[in-house]
Order: structure tokens, then C-alpha cells, then sequence
């Protein structure tokens, strides 16, 4: 590579980190507001209100066997010596199946809490726009750390806190992506527990707990993300200076 060639990658690379720089302050000062009152009204809407988990009857879709026909079939099965293939032929007759897997339901498929699913559907985008902010401002700091030089680290000092609260900022809406996956496996593993025992109502009830705890976690989420773009708006905003400029020449003017 010529020299000419690797001038002009560095001048791009230059031309990069200026952009960001720009753009990641523009988002602190005009963007990071507007988010706070964004998610201020979401919290405060009827989507997000506590009154919604009093509403939260999830509805499994799986019925409650007869018990006499579940008991007149065991007593049929284990009263009589027939074929392997003659039980299953009987059980198969029934709505449930006795002393098998779960393979299919009688009324068709479980459905999603809907209430729940419309908290998640529309908290998520807001997730993924903390991370994505969280990771400009942190790039945005650390391009504007300078080099590493005796005193007059104060400023650096500032900047290191700030990298490192927009560092766990990101983290932390990244774990909020992984506690809705984890409740969408949890509710499926209770509902497959409902079907294999139907007759057990704790696990309805499971379900139902499940979902409220979910509904009252989307609105924690929502309070968090308010939170950070509050917190970490404030704590730029105060020291903006210093992010931007760590090092006075104060020093270098006594000489």
C-alpha cells in the first residue's frame, strides 16, 4: 500500500470518528430528551397500567378432563389383558390420551398472553434503540479520550465514568432482551405441564402468575429505560466540557 493510499484511510478514518462524535452529541442534547418523555407517556398510558394485571385470565385452551371417563378408562385398560394395540386404539378414542405424551391438544393450539405480547411487542424497538444509543455515546467517548500522558487526568477521570455508565446501560437492555426470552420459555414449559396434567390447577394458576409478573416486569422495563436516558443525559449534559475537551492547556501556557 502506497502512502498516499494509507493518507487517504486515515483521513476517512478521521472524517468516521468526527461524524460520530457529531452525531452522538446531537443525540445526547436533542434525542435522549425526547426519549424521556416518549417513555414517560408510555408508562403512564392505559397499556402500562397496573389495572391491566387484574385483567391478565389467560385463556389455555386445554379443558379439564371428566374425571369418571378418565377413571372408566384406566379400569378398562388395566382390567382387561388386550394387545398393546388394542389399549392404544382405546385411548386414542378418548379426548385425552392415557399414559402417553402430550403430542396434540383437543381444541387446538395455546395461545400467548395478548396482553402481555403487546406490552413486549412495542417495548422491545425501545430496547433495542438504549443499545444502539448506549453504544454511539460510548464510542463517542472513547474517541475523545487522548492519549495517555502524566497529569492532568481529571477530565479523562470524567470521561471514564461516563464510558463506563454507557457501558452498563447497553448491558443492562441487553439483559431485558434475555428476561423476555426466558418468559416465553418459562409459560410454554408450565402450558406443557398443564396439558400433560390437566387436572392439576396449580399449573393454570402457574400460567396465570407467570403472566402477571411479566406484564408488571414490561413496566419496570419501561420505568428503567426512562431511567437511563434521564440519567445518562444528565450526567453528559453536567459534564460536557470535559467529555469533549479532558485536557486544558493551562499547563502548557505556565512554561
Amino acid at each position: 500500500m502506497s502512502s498516499n493510499d494509507k493518507n487517504d484511510d486515515d483521513k476517512k478514518l478521521d472524517e468516521y470518528k468526527d461524524k460520530c462524535k457529531k452525531e452522538a452529541e446531537e443525540l445526547v442534547k436533542h434525542a435522549f430528551p425526547r426519549k424521556v418523555l416518549e417513555l414517560n407517556s408510555l408508562l403512564h398510558s392505559n397499556k402500562f397500567d397496573l389495572e391491566q394485571l387484574s385483567k391478565l385470565k389467560p385463556d389455555l385452551n386445554i379443558p379439564i378432563p371428566d374425571p369418571s371417563v378418565l377413571h372408566n378408562a384406566s379400569d378398562q385398560i388395566s382390567g382387561k389383558k388386550r394387545k398393546f394395540e388394542d389399549v392404544t386404539d382405546y385411548a386414542e378414542s378418548l379426548s385425552f390420551k392415557v399414559g402417553s405424551k402430550v403430542l396434540c391438544l383437543p381444541n387446538g393450539a395455546v395461545p400467548s398472553s395478548s396482553c402481555v405480547t403487546e406490552m413486549v411487542d412495542t417495548v422491545k424497538p425501545h430496547i433495542r434503540d438504549v443499545i444502539e444509543h448506549a453504544n454511539q455515546i460510548k464510542m463517542w467517548i472513547a474517541y475523545s479520550i487522548p492519549r495517555i500522558e502524566d497529569g492532568n487526568n481529571f477530565g479523562v477521570g470524567v470521561q471514564e465514568d461516563a464510558l463506563a455508565e454507557a457501558k452498563q446501560v447497553e448491558t443492562d437492555a441487553a439483559s431485558f432482551l434475555d428476561q423476555i426470552s426466558r418468559y416465553y420459555l418459562t409459560r410454554g414449559n408450565i402450558i406443557a405441564k398443564v396439558a400433560k396434567y390437566p387436572h392439576v390447577l396449580d399449573y393454570r394458576r402457574g400460567v396465570q402468575e407467570v403472566d402477571e409478573k411479566q406484564a408488571l416486569t414490561m413496566r419496570l422495563i419501561v420505568s428503567e429505560l426512562r431511567n437511563q436516558y434521564a440519567c445518562l443525559h444528565d450526567l453528559i449534559m453536567k459534564n460536557l466540557d470535559k467529555i469533549k475537551t479532558p485536557r486544558s492547556t493551562n499547563a502548557e501556557n505556565m512554561y
